[in-house]
């Protein structure tokens, strides 16, 4: 089978499109778009627990936290001890992380609008519809792949 006939292709090809595209808008902000992506985010009253910010962006822990240390260092995040749970810890937006994420949700709210004015809306709702289905294929694929991985063999 040819790439170009592959839906992961397809996929893969458009996300990077618009990746580029978000990274070119965000540098005129001194930010990148996983940036952008992490301060939207962000719960603007009640902040985030940092152990839900990777699963929302599909971040592996090491990259999260190197990715929370430098918006700390930044000045655009703070984080406190959760005042219920000690074990918590909650992401807050400084003043700054809210400008920056303004100006990040602006791109989005851009890019969406450009595709709604350009693609009549019953051609994006089977979009959605595709994207969805796709994804609960891939879901169950991997919790199928998961269960049929071979148990740890006992050390003794």
């Amino acid at each position: 089978m040819k790439k170009e006939k592959t839906v992961d292709f397809h996929i893969k090809w458009g996300w990077h499109a618009i990746s580029r595209m978000y990274n070119a808008y965000a540098s005129r902000f001194d930010i990148t778009m996983a940036i952008g992506y992490v301060l939207l985010n962000i719960d603007l009253d009640e902040g985030t627990p940092a152990t839900k910010i990777g699963p929302l962006l599909g971040m592996e822990p090491r990259s999260l936290v190197r990715m929370l240390k430098s918006l700390e260092e930044r000045g655009l995040i703070r984080r406190e001890v959760d005042g219920n749970d000690k074990r918590f810890v909650r992401i807050y937006l400084t003043d700054e992380g809210r400008v920056k994420r303004e100006m990040a949700r602006d791109g989005v709210i851009q890019f969406n609008n450009m595709v709604r004015e350009k693609i009549p809306l019953d051609k994006l709702v089977v979009f959605f519809e595709v994207m969805k289905d796709i994804n609960r294929m891939v879901e169950e694929e991997n919790i199928r792949i998961k269960a049929a991985e071979p148990e740890e063999l006992p050390l003794d």
